[in-house]
């Protein structure tokens, strides 16, 4: 590592993040893999954390870090082929380590590619444990059933202050977390460009459904969750429809979204409604004592 050198991402013009697109571009096509580290949330403010190694003036190295809890880490990195297995990528993860302790991290989580050979053996030599597999999907807007678009017994109105307590009972009742990590997770995700929907039923709130408009005209469905009382009457597809809809009348706008893998009724539900998978990625968690 005495030839290169590892600095904390400040600079998030255009001219610093097309080189770091480059590398994620070469990596890809070297490895036929679907490797995806996140640029669309690399941003002055509210943005990812990110680290840079370099020798000379050419980027060999990248890993960016967000947590969502205040706990847990969600880590995305890539080496140069030319520069792998060098102690490039531990040294930017030691680098990082180094912010997320000030931060209370206690977890850190991978993201890798399923289709990627040296993500895989590099998170096999650091140890860590699979957690989860998840599909990105990608929606086909040339695909949408219209047997999928709302009918009239379900509306998405914004989200008002008084909605809060909803939302934290509506998520944690349907993902089985918490209520007080969910109040949290809720409270640290909020901001101008995550919109949340609440999907009510005669004027009831039955659900909710977010999006997430990152940069570069990419919008994300996250957080979408019905009450248990009101599953199993179809009101899921009609929120998604409902949303899909919304996001249909915005041109310009790629929607994204995530499913994990063992989920075949939501895969189905995403499918049906123009969503097609496009690429799966493993998950995999370590205790951050052990950096």
């Amino acid at each position: 590592m005495q030839n290169y050198q590892i600095t904390k991402m400040k600079d998030f013009s255009k001219a610093q993040i097309d080189p770091i697109h480059r590398l994620e571009q070469l990596c890809k096509t070297f490895d036929c893999s679907s490797l995806r580290v996140g640029l669309e949330s690399l941003k002055e403010i509210d943005g990812d954390e990110a680290f840079l190694c370099h020798t000379g003036n050419q980027i060999i190295g990248f890993l960016s870090w967000y947590t969502s809890d205040g706990k847990e880490a969600n880590i995305n990195g890539m080496v140069h082929p030319d520069y792998r297995r060098q102690g490039i990528f531990r040294g930017l993860l030691e680098h990082a380590a180094s912010d997320m302790q000030t931060q209370g991290i206690e977890t850190y989580r991978f993201r890798i590619p399923a289709n990627s050979e040296p993500g895989m053996e590099c998170i096999r030599y650091l140890g860590a444990d699979f957690a989860t597999s998840e599909f990105t999907m990608m929606l086909n807007r040339g695909q949408v059933e219209d047997s999928l678009l709302p009918s009239h017994s379900i509306d998405l109105r914004l989200e008002q202050a008084s909605d809060f307590e909803f939302m934290v009972s509506c998520s944690s009742l349907a993902f089985g977390d918490s209520e007080s990590w969910t109040r949290s997770y809720l409270t640290r995700t909020k901001g101008p460009e995550r919109i949340t929907y609440i999907a009510t039923e005669s004027m009831i709130p039955v659900g909710m459904i977010r999006i997430n408009y990152l940069a570069a005209g990419l919008a994300v469905i996250h957080d979408f969750c019905v009450l248990p009382a009101y599953q199993g009457k179809g009101l899921g597809g009609e929120i998604l429809g409902a949303a899909v809809k919304l996001l249909l009348d915005q041109k310009d706008v790629r929607v994204r979204l995530g499913v994990i893998t063992h989920n075949r009724r939501a895969l189905n539900l995403y499918q049906r409604a123009g969503f097609e998978i496009s690429a799966e990625s493993h998950y995999y968690v370590i205790a951050a004592d052990k950096f």
